[in-house]
């Protein structure tokens, strides 16, 4: 019996105490096309396609001073929430992004090995970044606890807002799909156009998703230099 609304994405098969629905995590390297031909295939030449479109986009945001291959940890970022949210579209597969016990322990060590970067390496210009410019001097020490704040929450928001949207459409899917039994005939039709309309808006934010946490990313690791 269902205790609680959010209980249906509580991770519930186990062998011996340790949970199978985290393995899910790990479906997406099934989807990573092998190099063990000599031609490559439409789906090789796709994913390569992609990798350079996201190198190219990351390696605009980090800036010309950012170090050679920098972009390759945030690409990898990109594809594992990608292929974690589109595994969770699937029947009976654990949707391991929409637990925080996932997103936020992505979104934190890369916040801290930011920070810890900057104020290493680049104290003073860490100091700049709490005072926009153009800021009065009355309210300067408002605006360092301000930057010093919304600095502290990155990771938090980087998590939640993952996870929140990723729980959002599941949970949406589940009750609605709860309710056919009850249906009529016509009722039912209507929903299963419904369902099919809320898939497709779900694949759209599984991509957008990954996309923005991989942005942000990027974006707050260029702060840093």
């Amino acid at each position: 019996m269902m205790t609680n609304l959010f209980s249906v994405f509580d991770p519930s098969s186990s062998i011996m105490n340790f949970s199978l629905n985290w393995m899910s995590t790990y479906l997406g390297i099934l989807l990573i096309p092998t190099s063990y031909w000599l031609m490559p295939s439409r789906y090789m030449i796709i994913w390569n396609n992609m990798n350079m479109t996201l190198h190219k986009e990351f390696k605009t945001l980090l800036g010309p001073m950012s170090n050679q291959g920098s972009t390759f940890i945030f690409i990898s970022l990109f594809i594992m929430i990608l292929f974690n949210n589109f595994m969770g579209l699937f029947p009976y597969i654990f949707t391991s992004t929409s637990h925080l016990t996932l997103t936020l322990s992505l979104a934190l060590p890369l916040w801290i090995a930011f920070m810890l970067y900057g104020w290493i390496n680049h104290t003073q210009h860490m100091f700049a970044h709490l005072v926009p410019q153009g800021t009065p001097a009355i309210l300067m020490p408002f605006m360092v606890c301000i930057e010093t704040i919304s600095n502290m929450i990155r990771p938090g928001t980087l998590a939640v807002r993952l996870s929140a949207n990723m729980i959002a459409g599941h949970l949406l899917l589940t009750l609605l799909g709860n309710t056919g039994p009850s249906m009529s005939l016509m009722l039912i039709n209507i929903l299963l156009i419904t369902q099919l309309a809320l898939l497709t808006l779900e694949s759209a934010v599984a991509i957008i998703q990954s996309y923005v946490f991989a942005v942000l990313s990027t974006l707050y690791s260029s702060e840093v230099y």
